[in-house]
């Protein structure tokens, strides 16, 4: 089924086609070029004017969508025209080409206000689409840390069991390839465990996760700043505790030019909430450290 056009622009195609040629031959030569049938064509015969004869064209044409191709081809050779070589040589010429320029110059601002209108339609649209395709990666996004916040429930009925200390490092690196950032998961070197690393913005930080129900001491810090310290000069070190850390512990790990980030379960709850990534997280606590020594930044003073 066509769509209809309206009833305006067809009178402007039909008003620029009248002035734009004068001699019945000029726009029957015009109207075949456009691609009008020369069956048609043929119907047209005098006295029938110009006019008459557009009048009974166009109805045909808007019945069906080939013909609403053929108006709008006819609409664009229309506005496309910088001289009208029908009108030369008429004692009026100028007057008719001033009337042609006119006819032409309202569709060509018809034509030119409908492609704005569906530029800025597609743009709408666009804008919308973008719209519902964010909403649908928030609710899938919000729905992957909901399940490593169900698994990390789970977890915790085990709290300070071995097998649950190893099942929380596969739930943290589960959850770094949830944000993209490059990781190895753990591994022993030299005879040393080490429970992993991640490179964030070109630094690698040794990994060290602690799933206890107390918090980890001055001697858990002591043990993994000897590790980290082994590897080369860049190298600093994260410890993930998800029972937090004692006031000698946040003490030892801090200093100048510490290389050890505290992490807690606060801060892994700011990563399941969707507050923040991990790389802004490190980025955070990175950025604390170097201004102040301190190798521990509460969540509650990531605003300060």
């Amino acid at each position: 089924m066509a769509d209809r056009l309206a009833p305006y622009y067809l009178e402007l195609v039909a008003d620029a086609a009248l002035k734009s040629y004068w001699r019945h031959q000029a726009l029957w030569r015009f109207l075949r070029r456009c691609g009008i049938s020369e069956r048609f064509l043929a119907t047209w015969i005098k006295p029938e004017s110009k006019r008459e004869f557009l009048t009974r064209l166009f109805p045909k044409l808007e019945s069906t969508d080939a013909g609403i191709r053929l108006i709008n081809r006819m609409a664009d050779a229309l506005v496309q025209q910088t001289s009208f070589p029908d009108l030369e040589g008429w004692e009026d010429a100028e007057h008719k080409k001033d009337t042609a320029r006119q006819a032409v110059a309202a569709l060509r601002e018809y034509v030119n206000k409908q492609l704005q209108e569906a530029r800025d339609e597609r743009d709408r649209e666009l804008t919308r689409k973008r719209a519902r395709e964010l909403q649908e990666e928030c609710r899938r996004r919000e729905a992957s840390l909901q399940k490593f916040t169900d698994r990390l429930t789970d977890l915790s009925k085990g709290l300070g069991t071995q097998q649950a200390g190893y099942d929380f490092q596969d739930w943290f690196y589960d959850l770094v390839d949830f944000f993209e950032v490059v990781s190895r998961r753990p591994y022993v070197t030299s005879g040393r465990q080490i429970d992993g690393s991640i490179t964030a913005d070109g630094t690698t930080y040794l990994v060290e996760t602690k799933f206890t129900a107390g918090q980890a001491g001055a001697p858990d810090i002591d043990t993994f700043h000897k590790k980290v310290t082994s590897k080369a000069d860049n190298t600093m070190g994260i410890v993930v505790s998800i029972s937090g850390y004692s006031s000698v512990a946040i003490t030892e790990a801090s200093g100048p030019k510490t290389p050890l980030l505290l992490l807690d379960h606060s801060h892994i709850y700011m990563l399941l909430n969707g507050t923040i990534t991990l790389e802004e997280l490190v980025s955070r606590v990175r950025r604390h450290s170097s201004q102040t020594g301190e190798a521990y930044l509460a969540t509650k003073d990531f605003g300060g």
